[in-house]
């Protein structure tokens, strides 16, 4: 016989732990299902920091979600009794007219936060361990910093814990379906029941909900840590977190904390897209080779041995912007996959959304930028393009694996990949028109 909860979150990470705890606080009997370990290095919720930054190139409309992630974050860390949010300062450099500078600039007078713009110079003057391109320019943000993922975690875990909330590791979603007053969920443990579902998977979303194929993509990401020729110039008071896009590319990086090493790793590194099931988790030479040159270039007193590498996943969408929503067919079922390699510093504010998303299928915030009918265009209905019974996804799937990659709308207009392809290479902004093709 099997057991039933209010809700079940599946995926215990930075936005399933957040989640369980905000839907334990509110009175829900919440079960929660994490393949891996609490807390677990197989996604994107480990490596010892993530970054948190109010000034936001991205798009100026996730300040105010932000905001109140900060709040957040901080109720956490005071309810946990232990420092979990370091504040650094924060860095966006690049040269002055790119998409990364004049976004910053844009989210902190949109905004009014507190900023100062900085030459190379400066910022060399300022913060030692930095040795920028004499034609960039940086804002520095000063209630940008770090998060501790791994204790971010346990800390939420725990206090759901001790609302009631029951988390299971180690146990495998094997499927879940919609059933006349709920969910089914199924395991490699057990069945269970619920009158809602929150499916916060990270890389495996797409395993959960097959229309996210194409749309959720997990990539190989490596970061590095290398023992600093000058370590007081890397110690967190002296070294802000920052943002930086070269001629390389688009790099980010942190302070020495934990591992005694300068940790840093490029926005989506060699852009290999992998099976969250089949990935190569070894770092290899090249990985090394990238990175290390980088730091040679552009930090230079932190450019000694390697210490470590060590693999994650991003999950991306085809324009870098979350993707929360309710289920298109059934409304006790929300999602969310908001990585894209900028989503952890959101997660408590995310679980807060999905807590609102299960508890009666709309949310206080704002995340219309983040709706899963926006990858489909305008004017294309959701219903009339990707979306599916359960039942036919399932089959979609399996026809997937016969060698059929993708498939053609009944009314034999376009595969909505490509009609996702046309849609956002012409209305993004030219600057970032190149990342949003290469992605396709």
């Amino acid at each position: 016989m099997s057991r039933r909860f209010d809700v079940i979150v599946i995926g215990v990470g930075g936005m399933g732990s957040a989640t369980a705890y905000y839907l334990a606080r509110r009175g829900k009997r919440v079960l929660g299902l994490e393949r891996f370990d609490v807390p677990h290095a197989m996604g994107s919720s480990h490596g010892e920091t993530r970054i948190i930054r109010l000034a936001y190139y991205e798009h100026p409309s996730y300040v105010m979600m932000l905001q109140r992630a900060y709040e957040l974050w901080r109720e956490l860390q005071s309810n946990a009794g232990e420092q979990l949010l370091h504040v650094t300062g924060s860095i966006d450099a690049s040269p002055p007219g790119s998409w990364v500078f004049k976004g910053s600039l844009k989210s902190c007078l949109e905004h009014d936060l507190d900023h100062k713009v900085l030459t190379s110079a400066e910022m060399t003057q300022r913060w030692p361990g930095y040795r920028l391109p004499r034609e960039t320019l940086g804002l520095y943000q000063p209630q940008g910093g770090f998060l501790v993922p791994e204790r971010c975690i346990v800390s939420y875990v725990a206090a759901a814990q001790g609302l009631g909330a029951e988390i299971h590791g180690r146990e495998k979603v094997l499927e879940w379906a919609p059933t006349e007053d709920g969910v089914e969920v199924t395991t490699d443990h057990a069945r269970y029941e619920a009158d809602r579902l929150v499916i916060t998977a990270g890389a495996w979303n797409s395993k959960l909900l097959p229309f996210l194929e194409g749309f959720a993509v997990p990539e190989r990401q490596v970061l590095a840590w290398l023992q600093p020729e000058r370590p007081e110039h890397f110690r967190p008071e002296i070294f802000p977190v920052f943002n930086l896009l070269v001629d390389e590319g688009r790099f980010y990086g942190f302070p020495v904390f934990g591992v005694p090493g300068f940790k840093f790793g490029k926005y989506h590194h060699f852009e290999e897209r992998w099976d969250a099931d089949d990935f190569d988790r070894e770092p290899r030479y090249e990985d090394e080779k990238l990175l290390s040159e980088f730091a040679a270039r552009h930090f230079p007193s932190g450019c000694g041995p390697t210490m470590a590498l060590q693999s994650c996943l991003f999950t991306n969408s085809p324009d870098n912007h979350f993707i929360i929503d309710l289920h298109p067919e059934y409304p006790q079922v929300s999602f969310a996959s908001p990585c894209s390699g900028h989503g952890f510093k959101f997660a408590s504010v995310i679980g807060e959304v999905m807590a609102d998303l299960a508890e009666r299928q709309e949310t206080r915030h704002n995340i219309e930028l983040f709706r899963l009918d926006r990858l489909l265009g305008s004017g294309i209905s959701t219903s009339h393009t990707r979306m599916r019974s359960h039942r036919d996804l399932r089959m979609r799937e399996s026809l997937r694996s016969h060698g059929r990659s993708t498939e053609r709308r009944a009314d034999g207009r376009r595969d909505s990949l490509e009609l996702l392809r046309d849609h956002w290479v012409s209305t993004v902004p030219e600057e970032q028109r190149d990342a949003v093709t290469s992605f396709w």
